[in-house]
């Protein structure tokens, strides 16, 4: 069988389970949706949000991209926030990132990889804003989990300047942005403590959150 004969035939299926353990369900999300979550994650095929929350259709809104970037300007992912905070009124703000990310052993082990490192670059250039830190670690492999979790820090402050969220906070509405990994060997999330609701807390919770990775027990040193 065709692999695209073969995803419709499971779509089938798929479909078919769903209805028969909840009838109304897909009149329900016809009507629209009403999710708590936003989540900014890895493009990675080994992490797909739904399933490692255990969330089912019309549970959670996604953006996923190489290396779970939410970079300023970038209208694709500026665009899914702006909908998911000001039009769905989401709660909360997930950037998720995990170990082992293809992306981020790019940047630290210099693999090329044509045009996506362009958008690596600011990945890279946060490798080298704590690369004095980073390379004392030796164990390349857990310096990459280190980058992973400074990502995850530094997307969380990007999302938290878009204007989106700037104004929810700004007219008394607070969602809250959260910063989680993702551990591809045991299948569990892990909070990174990183959970902002207003303007004024942002700078302080990111300092300390990358006290935490970069302290003494992180470097090494």
């Amino acid at each position: 069988m065709e692999p695209i004969n073969q995803l419709i035939q499971r779509n089938r299926h798929w479909a078919q389970r769903v209805k028969r353990d909840n009838p109304t369900l897909f009149e329900e999300l016809a009507r629209g949706q009403a999710p708590d979550y936003i989540w900014i994650g890895c493009a990675d095929s080994r992490d797909p949000p739904n399933v490692i929350a255990d969330l089912g259709p019309g549970e959670i809104f996604v953006h996923r991209n190489v290396a779970n970037l939410a970079v300023p300007g970038d209208l694709n992912c500026m665009s899914a926030i702006y909908f998911a905070v000001v039009v769905l009124k989401v709660p909360h703000v997930v950037v998720c990132g995990h170990y082992r990310c293809g992306g981020v052993e790019a940047v630290v082990e210099d693999q090329p990889l044509g045009v996506v490192d362009r958008w690596l670059h600011p990945l890279s250039q946060l490798y080298d804003a704590h690369r004095l830190k980073l390379d004392r670690i030796e164990d390349i492999h857990e310096r990459e989990d280190r980058l992973c979790e400074l990502n995850v820090i530094h997307q969380v402050r990007n999302v938290c300047s878009m204007p989106a969220v700037r104004d929810a906070w700004t007219h008394g509405r607070k969602p809250a942005v959260h910063g989680l990994m993702y551990r591809l060997d045991d299948g569990l999330l892990h909070d990174l403590n990183i959970s902002v609701n207003a303007t004024e807390q942002v700078e302080d919770t990111i300092r300390a959150a990358i006290d935490r990775v970069l302290g003494d027990d992180a470097n090494g040193s």
